[in-house]
């Protein structure tokens, strides 16, 4: 069981370290977000395992489990949030960015939208 914790605590770990370079090394605040909240959750995920299967009794196992249950449920919803604020506050996209999906969703696009028509 130890070698098990060990293993998750050291893969767990390994993720929130990718997390950390990718928010260092990502070009924008768009792209940073994907490393902050899919690598990072996973590396807290599994760390949570690790701790649950350290500690094999029903109140730490439930208390790891809600935790984890937690974190996929808001860091999607946080990540969106983050990047539609920094989108509409006009943080400048990469220079590589090619497709702006998101052109008419904002309150200052809005304004354009409505000369066309």
């Amino acid at each position: 069981m130890e070698v098990l914790t060990a293993v998750l605590m050291l893969a767990g770990g390994v993720f929130c370290l990718v997390a950390a370079v990718g928010m260092l090394r990502l070009p924008d605040t768009i792209i940073r977000m994907h490393a902050a909240t899919k690598a990072g959750s996973l590396g807290a995920g599994l760390m949570f395992l690790a701790l649950a299967s350290y500690y094999v009794d029903l109140s730490t196992t439930l208390r790891a489990v809600a935790a984890i249950f937690f974190l996929l449920f808001t860091a999607p919803v946080a990540a969106h949030l983050i990047g539609r604020a920094a989108y509409c506050t006009r943080v400048r996209l990469w220079d590589r960015t090619r497709i702006d999906e998101l052109a008419y969703t904002c309150d200052w696009s809005g304004a354009e939208e409505g000369e066309e028509e």
